[in-house]
C-alpha cells in the first residue's frame, strides 16, 4: 500500500484484522515519507509484516520511476515482546526512520539455500538456523557421504520469502498502471478505478511484477490485449486454480481478495476510485497444503 495514503488504505484493510494502534500509524507514516525523501526513491509502499516469535519485521519497499524495475526493500525490527498477559501481536517500541536497514537483492541461490527452513521466523535478523545435510566426499578412489551441519541466517530467509511473496502473491489492478512506446512503466494518473461489474472478476487483477505467462503466448493470444495496460500476468490462470478468495464487503463499496497459498496477503480496492493496495500480515509461511484442500 502506498505511504502517502497509508492512513486510508489501513482503514480500509482493517476488516481483515491488518491494523494497527493510532500512535503507530502516525509514526510509520512519518518514517515511510523521510525514507522516501532520504532514499529519494519515486514512490514508498508499506509492505506488511512478518510476525515473529521473539520480535515482528515491518517491511517497506521503495520504487523507481519505472514501476517494474527491481524494487529496494527495507526492514525494522521491533525491539522485542513482553511476556505475560501483553497481546502476543503487540511489539514494544516506536517506528524510527532511522532504524530501517536495507535488504540486499533476492538472488536464486537465496531461495535454494532457505528452502530447508521451515517453521516461524524468530525476529532477531542474526539469528542462524541449521541445517545437516549429505555431501558426498572423495578420499582417494573412495566417494562416501559425510554429515555437514550449514548455517542459515533468518536476514537471508527474511528476503527469500519477501521475493516469493511478491512474486507469487503481490497485485495491482488493470489500468492501474501503463506502459509507454518505449518500454518504462508508470502510474496511471487517470485511472478511475475498476467498475462494480469489473471488480468481481478475477481477469481484472495483475502480478505486480515482470510478465512470466504473457511471454509464452501466441501473437493470436495476444490479439485481444492492450499493449500499454494488459503487459502483466492476469490472477485468474494462477496455479492452483482457486489460490485467490474474492469477496464484495461494505455494501458492495469494497473488494477484496485473499491468498490461500501465502495466508495473510490481503489485496483491497474501492471499485470507481483510485484506492486500493496489499498488505501482507503473517508468519511468512507458505500453505504448502493448499492443492490437497481445494
Amino acid at each position: 500500500m502506498d505511504a502517502e495514503s497509508l492512513l486510508l488504505s489501513l482503514e480500509l484493510a482493517s476488516g481483515s484484522g491488518q491494523g494497527l494502534s493510532p500512535d503507530r500509524r502516525a509514526s510509520l507514516l512519518t518514517s515511510l515519507m523521510l525514507v522516501k525523501r532520504d532514499y529519494r526513491y519515486d514512490r514508498v509502499l508499506f509492505w506488511g509484516r512478518i510476525l515473529g516469535l521473539v520480535a515482528d519485521y515491518y517491511i517497506a519497499q521503495g520504487l523507481s520511476e519505472d514501476q517494474l524495475a527491481p524494487r529496494k526493500t527495507l526492514y525494522r525490527r521491533g525491539r522485542g515482546r513482553k511476556l505475560g498477559n501483553q497481546d502476543p501481536g503487540d511489539v514494544v517500541g516506536s517506528l524510527n526512520c532511522m532504524e530501517w536497514s536495507l535488504l540486499p537483492p533476492a538472488t536464486e541461490e537465496m531461495v535454494v539455500q532457505t528452502s530447508v527452513v521451515k517453521g516461524r521466523f524468530m525476529g532477531d535478523p542474526s539469528h542462524e538456523y541449521e541445517h545437516t545435510e549429505l555431501q558426498k566426499m572423495s578420499e582417494g578412489e573412495k566417494v562416501f557421504e559425510e554429515e555437514v551441519v550449514v548455517q542459515i541466517k533468518e536476514e537471508t530467509r527474511l528476503v527469500s520469502v519477501i521475493d516469493q511473496i511478491d512474486k507469487a502473491v503481490a497485485v495491482i489492478p488493470r489500468g492501474a498502471l501503463f506502459k509507454t512506446p518505449f518500454g518504462p512503466i508508470h502510474v496511471n494518473r487517470t485511472f478511475e478505478g475498476l467498475s462494480l461489474s469489473e471488480a468481481k472478476k478475477l481477469s481484472s487483477y495483475f502480478h505486480f511484477r515482470e510478465p512470466v505467462e504473457l511471454k509464452n503466448k501466441t501473437l493470436l493470444e495476444k490479439a485481444d490485449l492492450d499493449p500499454s495496460l494488459d503487459f502483466m500476468d492476469p490472477l485468474e490462470h494462477d496455479i492452483p486454480k482457486g489460490s485467490w478468495s474474492i469477496q464484495m464487503e461494505r455494501g458492495n463499496a469494497l473488494v477484496v481478495l485473499r491468498s490461500l497459498l501465502w495466508p495473510g496477503l490481503t489485496f483491497f480496492h474501492a471499485p470507481r476510485t483510485k484506492n486500493y493496495g496489499y498488505i501482507y500480515v503473517g508468519t511468512g509461511e507458505k500453505n504448502i497444503d493448499l492443492p490437497f484442500m481445494l
